[in-house]
């Protein structure tokens, strides 16, 4: 029979300590605050932030067109102004119609 050293005992030992040490440290690490869980949240963070982005790059497109039409445009702008400043031509009329009470159930 082959007789075991302490040497190769204590490495063995050493090893596997080593292991569950690396083990634990790993486990504690994917699990705590800054782990996996915080992976998500970051992530579900950065694709809330992308759809923002992408509403207001579609906003500032939608303003720039309106800008570029009301410098083109006489007729957008007149409408503009008499829509801002409730102005109308000569001759034209203004209706208020009251709104209908609902009914109460």
């Amino acid at each position: 029979m082959r007789k075991v050293s302490r040497n190769g005992t204590f490495r063995t030992l050493g090893l596997l300590a080593g292991l569950a040490l690396l083990g634990v440290y790993t486990l504690v690490t994917l699990r705590g605050p800054h782990g996996v869980a915080a992976l998500e949240s970051k992530r579900e963070e950065i694709r809330i932030l992308q759809e923002r982005n992408a509403d207001l790059k579609l906003e500032i497109e939608e303003r720039t067109d309106r800008n570029r039409r009301l410098r083109e445009s006489p007729e957008e702008q007149e409408l503009e102004i008499r829509e801002r400043l409730n102005l109308l031509r000569k001759g034209e009329k203004y209706f208020v119609v009251p709104e209908t009470p609902k009914p109460k159930p």
